[in-house]
């Protein structure tokens, strides 16, 4: 599942409860959701990347890990409008894309 925000593309893929296969010893077994973020240099330079995937990842921590129960893995892309952003905006913005 895609959703597009004003700020955000989000990619949502929900993992089957089967997944992965126990028998495997190379995949990590950790449930709940995963969080992936991509913060090109279109967003700004180093500082303004960083201090934007701090934000998303609070506003992650602050939306999505009350919701989703199931075991997802979410990639997160920031768009440049994102570096003028705080990170409740940038929460709002997720739980809104997120919501079912």
């Amino acid at each position: 599942m895609r959703t597009r925000t004003r700020d955000l593309d989000i990619h949502r893929l929900e993992v089957a409860p089967a997944w992965p296969d126990p028998t495997r010893s190379d995949v990590a077994l950790c449930g709940g959701p995963r969080l992936g973020m991509i913060v090109s240099k279109k967003v700004g330079n180093a500082v303004v990347r960083h201090r934007v995937a701090r934000c998303i990842r609070t506003a992650f921590g602050m939306s999505v890990l009350p919701v989703v129960e199931t075991e997802s893995f979410f990639v997160v892309r920031a768009r440049p409008s994102a570096a003028d952003r705080s990170s409740v905006e940038l929460a709002d913005q997720l739980a809104r894309a997120v919501r079912p």
